[in-house]
């Protein structure tokens, strides 16, 4: 047995992770005396923690976009395509939070069941991925509000929202929990309304555009069943598994919950229920409602909808719930960076610093420069918006796939692993048909990032994120002489 100097308290033989690691695996702390996380997530958090993720400023904002690109009937191809996708990958994530509930997730997993180095990258791709979105999201919040407050300088705003989202964060875990099951609860309720009265407008129960004609679903096939062609689906998986993401947000959060054996399960098994009649379902309703070329051109598509249906303060009302998504997504953002950055410092890949965890149960330090990133962020945005803020967006969007790959691969090893001394039987938790699911998530995840070739306006995330994930690859070889 050889015991490695590269990470505290790990031990490997022929470079398999001995599976008396599972037993350690419920503190996940390798250094002694820095503190200590707290179990204080409970099963209703984790269950709204799964339940609001999926909706993000994505489906608000991105969903006329994608529905110029693929055209109606493509675009629910894909966020059908989509559901499936992330639903296989969160049943392999399920596998690995359950049989070890650490805070560092699926890069500790990656670490671990694939490489040191393909852990390093994404981390760092996940780090980058949530900074890079944070700033967007202080400096869309301050745009929302200028609605109501045109006369008042909107960095005030996006000042006054980073403050609040560091404040959550900085409480505890549990008013991060309490603060995001709010969030949720007005974003689901928002969706649920939607629902209804868009299948209302579409059976001509509900008034839209002041008369009661049953439109169905004949703005679904006006263009053609693809009027941009079978490629077009293809190339929108990106800015569908974007919206998508903040589902793996479970397996960050297992590692904070007083009974992550009953609650992961239960957060996962609904899974593919929420992503269809949240998504896939609402993006149904407004494709058949809004015509593709006027889709295409609306930066509010909800908004759309409602005020064609008569709503009043249709924009007002919309505008609130945008900017309650955008802060649900910043409140998910700063704690699932503050994570990652922590469990980097952990794995002994960066400074012990970081490492340390106030009484609270919060990573202080990982949390300010975290915080420190999505500032910097914010203002390449508006001082480099054509040189860094251009490179980080595209990392950023082509990280979420990357990382989601990383998962059936940590879990297909994981198994392995697991049967050298154990039966499956043993497992709390089993991806299903294991190892054909894992290896079908795997093709499905690679034909989504070559689908970015095949989009102009998403093309730059492969020219910067490969080269940034090599660079990753070569500087912890460089570093710690491990790929």
């Amino acid at each position: 047995m050889i015991v490695s100097t590269y990470y505290p308290k790990i031990f490997y033989c022929d470079k398999l992770v001995l599976l008396h690691l599972l037993e350690e695996s419920m503190e996940n702390h390798n250094y002694e005396n820095e503190g200590q996380f707290q179990r204080k997530m409970t099963s209703r958090h984790l269950f709204m923690l799964s339940l609001g993720g999926v909706i993000g400023t994505g489906l608000f904002l991105s969903s006329g976009y994608t529905i110029a690109q693929a055209g109606p009937l493509g675009v629910i191809l894909s966020y059908l395509v989509g559901a499936v996708v992330v639903y296989l990958v969160m049943l392999s994530l399920g596998e690995l939070a359950v049989a070890m509930p650490v805070t560092g997730s699926f890069h500790t997993y990656a670490t671990k069941f694939i490489s040191p180095g393909t852990g390093f990258t994404v981390a760092w791709l996940y780090w980058i991925c949530w900074t890079v979105a944070l700033g967007t999201e202080f400096l869309g919040a301050a745009m929302l509000m200028q609605r109501w407050f045109p006369s008042v300088p909107a960095w005030i705003f996006a000042a006054f929202f980073a403050l609040v989202i560091l404040g959550i964060n900085a409480l505890s875990v549990r008013s991060f929990a309490e603060a995001e099951s709010v969030f949720s609860s007005i974003k689901v309720i928002a969706i649920f309304v939607f629902i209804i009265l868009g299948l209302g407008a579409m059976f001509g129960l509900v008034s839209f555009e002041g008369h009661h004609e049953a439109i169905m679903f004949k703005h679904l096939t006006a263009n053609g069943l693809f009027p941009n062609g079978g490629l077009a689906i293809v190339s929108v998986m990106l800015a569908v598994n974007y919206a998508f993401s903040g589902t793996e947000l479970i397996g960050i959060a297992a590692g904070e919950t007083d009974n992550p054996k009953e609650a992961v399960p239960r957060a996962i098994k609904t899974t593919i229920g929420r992503l269809v009649i949240f998504f896939v379902l609402t993006i149904v309703v407004l494709a058949s409602l809004l015509p593709m070329k006027e889709a295409g051109v609306s930066s509010a598509p909800f908004v759309d909808v409602f005020d064609k249906m008569g709503i009043p303060f249709a924009a007002d009302i919309m505008n609130f719930v945008i900017l309650t998504a955008i802060l649900s997504a910043g409140n998910s953002g700063l704690y699932a960076s503050s994570r990652m950055l922590w469990s980097l410092a952990n794995e002994g890949m960066l400074n012990k610093k970081l490492v340390t965890i106030n009484k609270h149960g919060v990573p202080m330090t990982a949390l300010l420069i975290s915080m420190a990133g999505a500032v910097l962020s914010l203002f390449s945005s508006i001082y480099a918006a054509d040189t860094v803020y251009l490179a980080l967006v595209s990392i950023a969007g082509f990280a979420v796939v990357v990382v989601w790959l990383s998962i059936p691969m940590a879990q297909i090893n994981f198994r392995k692993q697991w049967k050298l001394e154990h039966s499956e039987d043993e497992l709390d938790y089993k991806t299903p048909f294991n190892p054909i699911l894992p290896y079908i998530t795997i093709v499905l995840l690679a034909i989504s990032v070559l689908g970015i070739a095949w989009d102009s306006s998403q093309r730059a995330g492969l020219y910067f994120g490969i080269p940034f994930m090599i660079f990753c690859y070569l500087y912890h070889y460089l570093c710690f002489n491990k790929w």
